[in-house]
């Protein structure tokens, strides 16, 4: 998977994204979606550091886990879908558009 993190047992250890930014404006993250506690195990001198710059860890691990997720689904159904991808590729190679004739610009 993506550098920064990995799976150990059932623990995720994730390096910190240095990085602040609005949860809520960027993500749809609202407080009123359920969330739960859960263990995770960081690398102490990155965790004091991120403590020292009153670095919210829960939201910024929130924001970085919810990213990974979408690309993650992404590159999935990319994978799913490649074959049906290059087919209409090959199709619209040899007979153009579907509708270009009515295409303004």
């Amino acid at each position: 998977m993506g550098a920064g993190w990995q799976w150990r047992g059932n623990e995720l250890e994730c390096a910190l994204m240095m990085r602040v930014v609005s949860v809520r404006s960027k993500m749809g993250v609202s407080a009123t979606k359920p969330k739960r506690a859960t263990n995770l195990t960081l690398s102490t001198d990155v965790l004091a550091e991120a403590k020292s710059l009153d670095i919210n860890i829960s939201q910024v691990c929130d924001e970085f886990l919810r990213d990974l997720v979408r690309r993650e689904k992404a590159r999935r159904w990319k994978r799913e879908n490649a074959e049906f991808i290059a087919e209409y590729n090959r199709t619209v190679d040899v007979e153009g558009l579907p509708l270009a004739e009515w295409r303004t610009f």
